[in-house]
């Protein structure tokens, strides 16, 4: 499956300046960004579906965008693969 967005923070992978995370291997990843996967691993592996949420809102704001906007991009990361086990 391709997916256009990272499965654990829900970034676009066409905002990810390094269009994506990486394997052990090397190879790009096909599930999550740079943020969130470096070398096969987490970038934050404690992290939890709320912890991210509240961080990419707070990315969001920094970046100047809109707290309702926010919330609507945020509200299905509990969703994403990486936190459906």
């Amino acid at each position: 499956m391709i997916y256009k967005n990272c499965q654990s923070c829900g970034m676009p992978f066409s905002k990810d300046a390094q269009g994506g995370g990486t394997e052990l291997n090397g190879a790009k990843s096909t599930m999550y960004c740079s943020h969130c996967y470096q070398a096969g691993k987490f970038t934050q592996p404690n992290l939890t579906a709320d912890q991210m949420t509240e961080l990419v809102k707070g990315k969001m704001k920094e970046m100047k965008i809109l707290g309702f906007v926010a919330y609507f991009f945020t509200r299905s990361i509990p969703r994403l693969k990486r936190w459906s086990h």
